[in-house]
């Protein structure tokens, strides 16, 4: 396998390319099919991963890939479930924000070893912005052609930021926002939140709801590499490779 460096940069091509492909889908008239679980999937979504899952096979033969409408069509790579090194990937974060064309979806690519996030590439073609990082590597953000190193900050005095999701909330999610003494509310959807975290733009994410971990895996990579964790409401590092590949029990995401 390539050395991470090495790896990362060739994960940030096949996400690039891949993102172009979404972006032919964007200003079109797109179709929309609704699967079994009632989450909506477009030509865009199948033709990002087509790129992105025969891209990372080609690259590392031996590692397992799980992509989300790959699972989906009952597509499972078997292998994956408890594996010391996976893929995570979720071709189009925010398929709602998508059909919206508000901008604010993702393309999702992460890496797994022994259940931790290890490398994560995050891309928002639509605002022509891509997160990427890595264990030992720490964490980049390239806007509009330029990149530059990115890492969480401290928390201000007058109190957190936290990244709110426009699709989703709970009652449980308000009264942490509570507690933490929240002085101001970023709203955004899709991945975007973890990476505004590693950023230094916001301090905390918090999502009691279930998800899937191709939905967190690449932004929690990115936020990790950036100084920042991602802890279950228990405490413990949100783990991956679970047999269904879904965090039930939900997550807080923190900046420094």
């Amino acid at each position: 396998m390539l050395a991470p460096q090495a790896l990362l940069a060739e994960v940030v091509k096949l996400v690039d390319a891949a993102a172009v492909v979404a972006m032919q889908h964007y200003d079109a008239d797109v179709a929309v099919t609704i699967k079994a679980d009632a989450s909506p999937v477009t030509a865009a979504d199948e033709a990002a991963e087509a790129i992105l899952t025969n891209g990372l096979r080609a690259l590392t033969p031996d590692v397992p890939v799980v992509a989300e409408e790959e699972v989906a069509k009952g597509g499972l790579d078997a292998a994956a479930v408890g594996a010391a090194r996976f893929w995570l990937v979720d071709p189009l974060d925010g398929t709602k924000e998508f059909i919206q064309r508000n901008g604010e979806f993702t393309l999702n690519v992460g890496l797994v070893e022994a259940g931790r996030p290890v490398l994560g590439v995050v891309a928002a073609p639509a605002i022509a912005t891509a997160w990427w990082g890595a264990a030992g590597i720490g964490a980049t953000v390239r806007d509009g052609g330029t990149a530059r190193t990115i890492a969480v900050r401290a928390v201000p005095g007058a109190g957190p930021a936290a990244m709110v999701s426009r699709s989703h909330g709970s009652p449980d999610e308000e009264a942490l926002l509570a507690e933490e003494g929240v002085a101001e509310r970023v709203a955004a959807g899709s991945s975007l939140k973890f990476c505004r975290i590693a950023e230094g733009i916001a301090d905390l994410y918090p999502r009691f709801g279930r998800t899937m971990e191709w939905d967190t895996c690449a932004g929690d990579a990115v936020l990790r590499a950036a100084g920042g964790r991602v802890m279950t409401r228990s405490g413990e590092p949100l783990r991956y490779g679970k047999p269904d590949f879904a965090n039930d029990g939900g997550f807080i995401a923190r900046g420094g």
